[in-house]
């Protein structure tokens, strides 16, 4: 944790499946005008950030989702994360976290349903960070938003404050943790975008997972860097953050909905 808070950036139904209405779930999204649709990208690797060199923001990593691939009995993003970050590790049915969840919605006038996952957005301007009252939501200088679990008070600022539902309130003791991902009695987390593995130069989970044995609906990477697949996509297919019109700007877009 002690690199993350070297490049931190500072600002003044948590489980199950659920349903809700698009108009409602987009609010007043905006979108990426369609250039070129139907471009076929190849993925651009990024490398790995070694020991010692803070997070940069020259960096801005992102997440792209294409909801035209997601099924509704698809669930390898969530059973990824879940195994990835050592939750329900001994399948205990108090443990209530879920740091990504799978959301069905549905359009009353058309009857077009579609299903997405839905995690923390990692916004430029997060509103976890701007109302947390002691540091502990921060956002790295590349973009990825955080819990420092040693100063979290556990006032649930942050989980009222974001417009996702993306944070869960830890009220147990938790058993067999990842040393890259503690888990703490009266601590809010959520996902951190596998910061861990994007260090090592790696995707996510829920990506390696949705492209290795899923719909392959999910890509990775560098948001500044052109010649990676999810800029290359952004520019031309029409993608959409959820909820734009609050001005945070999530990291997390989506394509379909």
């Amino acid at each position: 944790m002690s690199d993350d808070r070297n490049t931190r950036e500072t600002a003044g139904d948590q489980t199950g499946t659920g349903g809700i209405g698009r108009r409602a779930f987009l609010g007043a999204a905006g979108a990426v005008a369609v250039l070129a649709p139907g471009l076929g990208l190849a993925a651009h690797a990024f490398e790995a950030r070694p020991d010692g060199v803070p997070a940069s923001s020259k960096h801005r990593w992102g997440m792209l989702v294409d909801t035209t691939k997601c099924k509704s009995n698809c669930h390898v993003c969530v059973d990824a994360c879940n195994k990835e970050n050592g939750l329900y590790e001994e399948a205990d049915p108090k443990d209530t976290a879920q740091y990504i969840r799978k959301l069905t919605v549905h359009d009353p006038d058309t009857g077009y349903t579609h299903y997405l996952p839905v995690m923390c957005q990692h916004c430029t301007h997060p509103a976890c960070v701007a109302v947390c009252p002691t540091g502990a939501s921060f956002k790295r200088a590349d973009g990825i938003v955080l819990v420092d679990r040693h100063i979290c008070i556990g006032c649930r600022y942050c989980m009222m404050a974001c417009p996702y539902k993306a944070r869960s309130f830890d009220e147990y003791t938790e058993k067999n943790q990842k040393w890259y991902n503690p888990r703490g009695l009266g601590c809010v987390e959520g996902c951190t975008m596998c910061a861990h593995l994007v260090d090592e130069g790696k995707d996510p989970a829920c990506v390696t997972a949705c492209n290795k044995t899923g719909g392959g609906a999910m890509v990775f990477g560098d948001l500044k860097d052109p010649t990676s697949e999810i800029s290359k996509r952004v520019a031309t297919e029409q993608t959409t953050q959820i909820r734009a019109d609050l001005g945070m700007d999530p990291g997390v877009r989506y394509e379909g909905i």
